[in-house]
């Protein structure tokens, strides 16, 4: 492989695209390239949204093989009590098949609730289409297969799983959400390293064997990655290319699992080689035209002369990737009306209930967030990320790494990075008297990504 294609493909990522997280290269079984960009790190796992479905579709693959169900198995077969009586003979129809090529009939997306049972709520969900024909992205669907494999095997599909594929890929440390039925979630929820998606990737590309033993049977891996659907869009981007067994066919005979804000597992069979990628963009279309369009010309039959200064040039960045951090001053002199103020907030959907600023020693910031009651302190770095624990809402404490810098002489931005996630937060703390103007803001989302609040200050120091 040219070094100098590689290093073009991550100096244009730097520039283009916000923002790549990790990037592993495997060609020929071996790690070619790798990197992360600070404060995401080879040891952090990442939440990997829809990639998720790969693995389940794997889970199903290896419940077949074991004699737990079929393909064709009718879906209304493992949870009688959930079928509604005036069931339609669409429903009736739909197959194990239908759910993988996400052909299930479906006009919408069933929406799953607390109330009620999703498998209850997916079955009574209207099938106004024949099954088998009708490609509709359906994360209910992949839901089912994790409960069907659950219902047949006596295990969650994550244990089920685990001795399985998790444990010989040497894949340690996985966790899997589960709905409140206790049925791991099957179409998002896992979390893992991104060198654990490159395994994931090598295994598929040797066609379901490891060291010289068989995980998953060839024949499923075949059928899983081949076009099985027509996604019926546009054929000139990859999400037009089909569709199999919880996989998207891509351009050049490719194929990947991917997730939502750039969760990628590539495969190219052509060149022996895999792509992980994890990110947190708005454009998951133009991370796979970089691929095309930098790494796939760089792949040679023969090998190359050496190109040593590109080599090194390609280390050195690799090594010294970071994302961002916000450009100004540690504010020296603006803690004299700021330092330990406190502004509270009137009630708001994110339920953050005040925030001040403390100066913790010369160029160092205290951020202190209150939520529920509790203040929970980031250590704010100037040019630098800092380590944090955070808990936002209903959500489980999780790990952040923090950087902030002064504007001006009233205004502080802060960045949080949620490294087990896609999320990185902006903060615009505009300190005008006794008043604080808050603006957040998630570089990416699935709904609202900004919030606005005026805070008054509530005690001083």
């Amino acid at each position: 492989m040219a070094s100098k294609s590689v290093l073009d493909f991550i100096q244009t990522a730097d520039k283009n695209i916000d923002s790549l997280h990790s990037f592993m290269l495997v060609r020929h079984g071996n790690v070619v390239t790798e990197g992360w960009w600070g404060p995401y790190n080879a040891a952090t796992k990442h939440e990997l949204y829809s990639l998720s479905k790969s693995f389940t579709s794997t889970a199903v693959g290896l419940a077949i093989a074991d004699g737990k169900f079929q393909l064709d198995d009718p879906v209304v077969k493992f949870f009688p009590d959930d079928v509604p009586a005036d069931a339609s003979p669409q429903l009736k129809a739909m197959q194990v098949r239908d759910l993988l090529t996400m052909s299930t009939g479906h006009e919408s997306e069933p929406k799953v609730g607390l109330k009620e049972a999703w498998t209850k709520t997916f079955l009574s969900h209207p099938v106004s289409k024949e099954p088998g024909k009708h490609f509709l992205y359906n994360t209910p669907s992949t839901y089912m297969q994790s409960a069907i494999v659950q219902k047949q095997t006596g295990m969650t599909t994550y244990d089920y799983l685990k001795p399985r594929l998790f444990e010989p890929l040497g894949i340690e440390g996985a966790t899997w959400g589960m709905s409140p039925q206790g049925v791991s979630l099957g179409g998002y929820g896992l979390s893992v390293r991104t060198e654990d998606i490159a395994k994931f990737g090598q295994l598929l590309l040797q066609k379901g064997a490891w060291n010289g033993q068989q995980l998953v049977p060839e024949e499923w891996v075949k059928a899983a990655t081949s076009n099985q659907v027509s996604t019926g869009r546009d054929t000139k981007g990859d999400w037009g290319q089909g569709y199999g067994y919880q996989f998207w066919q891509c351009q050049g005979g490719n194929y990947r699992g991917d997730g939502a804000f750039g969760q990628y597992c590539i495969v190219l069979p052509k060149h022996d080689a895999v792509i992980a990628i994890t990110s947190g963009v708005k454009d998951m279309q133009s991370v796979l035209t970089l691929v095309w369009e930098k790494i796939v010309p760089a792949f040679h039959a023969e090998a190359l002369a050496a190109d040593v200064v590109s080599e090194r040039q390609l280390k050195d960045r690799l090594t010294s990737l970071t994302l961002a951090t916000p450009t100004g001053t540690d504010g020296t002199n603006q803690w004299s009306s700021i330092d330990k103020k406190q502004f509270g907030f009137e009630k708001n959907p994110q339920e953050l209930e005040g925030v001040s600023l403390e100066r913790s020693g010369p160029g160092a910031t205290t951020l202190v967030l209150k939520y529920n009651g509790e203040e929970q302190r980031l250590p704010c770095g100037f040019k630098e990320w800092k380590p944090a624990k955070l808990k936002l809402g209903s959500m489980p404490e999780q790990p952040v790494f923090v950087c902030g810098a002064w504007k001006s002489g009233s205004e502080f931005h802060a960045k949080l990075c949620l490294v087990e996630t896609p999320f990185v937060i902006s903060l615009k703390l505009a300190f005008q008297g006794d008043e604080l103007v808050y603006d957040s803001e998630s570089h990416v989302g699935f709904a609202q990504t900004k919030q606005h609040l005026v805070g008054r200050a509530s005690t001083s120091k």
